[in-house]
């Protein structure tokens, strides 16, 4: 069967990324391409990595053309898609379709109304299905209660791409018990396209090239309440978990490197080699060496994650280490932030609504050098 896709955004970074994957998978055809404030021109002029693409015409972004697909897959800005998403809705019910919905911003990410006020504001949205396949649930050391969800959606909200790495890289201890996350450090190295294509001063080649600048400092990050969320579903009691977020973007087009540190808990410390009970419990969450989680690497002890390793790709890599000396664990996590971060984790989802193996369509080779 083939399914028939719309991407609404799609001359932005996310919506190009998606539509590369899209043009390889092999069950769906894709639609309409729309954007508003580049319809009329030829997607070529925009995305001329997609050559099979390039005379396609960017139509406008309007609700009864896109309820005519199977899917639409929406890359919008923060805040855009939550009107957008209910025209959608309401265009399908009068026509009597019923298309798969997918955001890629962060407007059906959060559950809690307070949390999207302070941090982003403007009207709350449905909170969708988390479309993050290997994120755990309590008691869970694998992850079937998440992807039982996604195979029953037809509404799939896509992660954030730092939430993604800071996620995968601590949720195994978190879930465990084995570190502490009412002290929680994380400090991400971020490529410049997870910044958007927004014409910024400080984005320009001139103040990025040889230059790192950290942003969002201070707790005001909005994928903060993101990755709390995600390790209250986890396991984490309410109010438990305090983060320090400092993302740093540095002269790189994609990637993120995210450096996470927590205290090791009296469970981990008890332990009679700590080290080996920490990497014992990641390789129980991921598997190692294939057998697992198709997407998520542990790489071997003393061997780090590296963006480069996962360019282009849906791959994660995560490593885990203690520190003695400092009694805290830290874990790290390498992914490209439009791979693994955005449009790998929406074909994820996507294939597991429409009961299709998980990674098809899915680049699961990075590119190297």
């Amino acid at each position: 069967m083939t399914w028939t896709a719309a991407v609404v955004g799609a001359t932005g970074y996310a919506g190009g990324e998606v539509l590369r994957l899209l043009a390889a998978h092999p069950e769906i055809e894709i639609g309409a391409v729309t954007a508003n404030s580049s319809a009329g021109a030829h997607l070529g002029q925009i995305q001329p990595h997609l050559p099979e693409l390039a005379i396609r015409e960017v139509e406008p972004t309007e609700a009864g053309r896109l309820a005519e697909h199977d899917i639409v897959i929406l890359a919008l800005p923060h805040g855009a898609s939550g009107q957008v998403t209910a025209a959608i809705e309401d265009a399908a019910r009068a026509s009597g379709r019923s298309p798969i919905l997918l955001d890629c911003g962060a407007d059906h990410r959060l559950t809690s109304a307070a949390a999207w006020e302070h941090y982003y504001g403007g009207p709350f949205a449905e909170p969708w299905t988390y479309g993050m396949p290997e994120l755990l649930h309590a008691g869970e050391t694998s992850p079937a209660a998440q992807r039982a969800a996604l195979s029953a959606a037809t509404r799939i909200a896509v992660p954030g791409c730092n939430v993604t790495a800071v996620t995968l890289a601590a949720q195994p201890g978190a879930a465990a018990g084995l570190i502490d996350t009412s002290s929680l450090t994380a400090v991400l190295a971020v490529g410049y396209s997870g910044a958007g294509k927004s014409l910024k001063p400080h984005l320009t080649a001139a103040e990025a090239l040889g230059s790192a600048q950290a942003y969002a400092v201070g707790g005001t990050h909005r994928h903060i309440p993101e990755i709390v969320q995600n390790l209250q579903v986890a396991g984490l009691p309410a109010g438990t978990t305090r983060l320090s977020f400092t993302p740093v973007l540095v002269p790189m087009s994609r990637g993120i490197l995210a450096t996470v540190i927590a205290p090791l808990t009296a469970l981990a410390l008890g332990a009679d080699a700590p080290q080996a009970r920490l990497r014992e419990t990641w390789i129980d969450a991921y598997g190692l060496g294939g057998d697992g989680e198709a997407l998520i690497h542990i790489l071997p002890e003393g061997v780090w994650p590296t963006t480069g390793s996962v360019l282009g790709s849906g791959l994660a890599y995560v490593q885990v280490a203690v520190d003695v000396a400092a009694g805290v664990a830290t874990m790290m996590c390498a992914i490209d932030n439009l791979g693994k971060g955005t449009a790998s984790a929406a074909i994820q989802s996507l294939n597991l609504a429409l009961g299709l193996p998980e990674t098809t369509g899915v680049i699961m080779r990075g590119v190297a050098p």
